[in-house]
């Protein structure tokens, strides 16, 4: 599977803040942001519920992988989304980074992949807590 994922009972913003602190408390931070509702609004005039979908890195971890196999820059960071599902929960979802970076022919990147994940499992638990 391509992704694992879990749902937040708050509104947007406060699931937010709670996945940040989840994945600060992994050394993990976020550093993109693509609000495809906006997108979609803007673009093509139409109204979807709140769709974010956010980068998260940990600089150290990226750089193993890059220094191992450069091009493999494009399978990072590891993307995750946010979006208000029908219920007015905020599912949060997130790339399986074994099942990426297990494209990369090298394997310091499928170690870090490895770290990766259980990282973010952790996170995904401190959610449902």
């Amino acid at each position: 599977m391509y992704e694992f994922n879990t749902e937040i009972d708050l509104p947007f913003a406060q699931a937010l803040e709670k996945v940040r602190e989840a994945l600060m408390q992994e050394h993990l931070g976020i550093i993109s942001d693509v609000d495809v509702q906006a997108i979609f609004k803007n673009k093509i005039d139409k109204e979807i519920p709140a769709y974010h979908i956010y980068g998260a890195c940990n600089p150290k971890m990226a750089e193993r992988v890059l220094n191992s196999e450069p091009n493999a820059g494009a399978l990072l960071p590891c993307n995750f989304i946010m979006r208000e599902s029908d219920d007015g929960k905020v599912v949060v979802s997130f790339m399986d980074p074994v099942t990426v970076l297990g494209l990369c022919a090298t394997e310091e990147p499928k170690r870090v992949a490895d770290e990766a994940k259980e990282k973010l499992l952790r996170v995904v638990e401190r959610l449902t807590a």
